[in-house]
């Protein structure tokens, strides 16, 4: 036997395993992370790609929005970044403090209190400049136009009315928009509620009640959520994108900025090459931890993890999460969808009403009929029960009823930042 431990919130956990039925422990490419920071950010602000530098971009008097993820992301660390491009905005481009102001991207999540700010943006900065939540539901939203697939962009008045706009974010696998950060920071991130729902209702089929099978992970050619997005981002006046690429350590180890769209996809290919891993074959179980905090606060937020690994699994076969989840479900509408899922409405209602959460629930209910999913969480069992979820707070219990003696398995122990790829195999 073999003790693996796993991040499962703000702690770990460990449990023993027969070694003999380990196939391999994985972890993403080892990648350095930057050791200058404020070095690094400047020479790409200064040499950005398919872009002039930061500074010719920005004249005199002009306003600008800086665009920032929510305490969801707070794993990319930007509060790392913000100080430093902050100050080169200020010192390098002339940017007055007065005409600079942050916007936090929440898409449809609520914006956290005073103290949640100063922690995204560190507490010179929120002393310094203007900090604000992005409100998908406020009555102020400018228009900024249709998209080919029409989709009606509405988003926060203080970035459609800004003279620069530059977007902070990281770069990495996302289920339904193939690659999360860049154009996101737009299209869910400061977007109207009606642009958000019209964008993701594409993660459906148009057809039957299953996930679009055009959308994926890693999937960007043909991904209609994913060129919705660009299109939304392309409205937008004068866009800058500035992306983070975390190591497999959840380090910083890449910075790329320029071109709203061919910078972010720079960022990429770097994440493909740290997070992607190639294994022989499919194992009968996997066994993961999201990470610890913050990736596993929620099952909306953590259960992204199941998404990365279960191109490791056998049809049928068996995931162990380490998922704390303080937080439940997320939102608070995840767990509501349940009434419909156990009424045979839950079709109706995500085609009428399509909601994140709701397709996040749909989807956690898929990949449980795909697979038996064991969760070590503070999740109460009866919560997840009806979505054909297996929870437990005691990982003995967990351990006999997953049977995975004799079982061909994979230790991951960051399943955020792992996505396996079987050789031969294609997305």
């Amino acid at each position: 036997m073999k003790t693996y431990n796993f991040k499962y919130g703000h702690g770990s956990v460990s449990l023993s395993l027969n070694e003999a039925d380990i196939l391999a422990e994985l972890h993403g490419t080892e990648t350095p992370p930057i050791s200058d920071i404020r070095s690094a950010l400047f020479a790409s602000l200064e040499q950005p790609i398919d872009s002039a530098p930061l500074r010719q971009r920005v004249r005199p008097g002009d306003r600008v929005a800086l665009v920032i993820s929510d305490m969801t992301r707070f794993w990319m660390r930007q509060d790392l970044v913000i100080p430093h491009l902050v100050d080169y905005l200020i010192d390098e481009c002339g940017v007055q403090p007065e005409h600079l102001t942050i916007v936090v991207a929440n898409g449809t999540h609520i914006g956290g209190d005073e103290q949640e700010l100063r922690t995204l943006v560190t507490d010179g900065v929120y002393n310094r400049v203007r900090v604000k939540n992005h409100d998908c539901e406020a009555k102020d939203l400018a228009y900024l136009g249709t998209t080919p697939h029409e989709t009606p962009v509405w988003i926060d008045r203080t970035a459609a009315e800004a003279d620069l706009v530059v977007c902070l974010g990281a770069a990495t696998h996302h289920v339904m928009a193939g690659f999360g950060g860049g154009r996101k920071s737009i299209l869910p991130g400061i977007s109207g509620l009606e642009t958000i729902r019209h964008n993701h209702a594409y993660s459906l089929d148009s057809t039957k009640l299953r996930t679009n099978p055009a959308i994926g992970n890693g999937v960007l050619a043909g991904n209609p959520l994913h060129e919705d997005m660009c299109e939304a981002a392309s409205l937008v006046n004068n866009l800058f994108m500035v992306n983070l690429v975390m190591n497999a350590d959840m380090k910083l180890s890449y910075i790329f900025s320029g071109h709203y769209l061919t910078s972010w996809e720079r960022a990429c290919t770097a994440v493909d090459d740290i997070y992607r891993v190639d294994i022989p074959c499919r194992a009968d179980a996997v066994v993961t931890s999201c990470g610890g905090f913050p990736k596993d606060i929620s099952l909306y937020q953590g259960t992204k993890t199941i998404d990365n690994v279960e191109s490791a699994l056998k049809p049928g076969g068996t995931l162990v999460l380490m998922i704390e989840a303080p937080e439940g479900g997320g939102p608070a509408e995840y767990f509501d969808w349940s009434k419909n899922l156990q009424d045979g409405t839950i079709e109706q209602r995500l085609r009428e009403a399509f909601t994140v959460a709701g397709y996040i629930f749909f989807l956690n209910c898929e990949q449980a009929q795909r697979y038996r999913i064991f969760m070590y969480s503070s999740i109460d069992p009866q919560t997840v029960a009806p979505m054909g979820i297996h929870a437990f707070s005691d990982m003995d219990a967990l351990l006999k009823a997953a049977e995975l003696d004799g079982k061909s398995t994979y230790i991951i122990p960051n399943g955020s930042t792992v996505i396996p790829r079987v050789k031969g195999e294609t997305l």
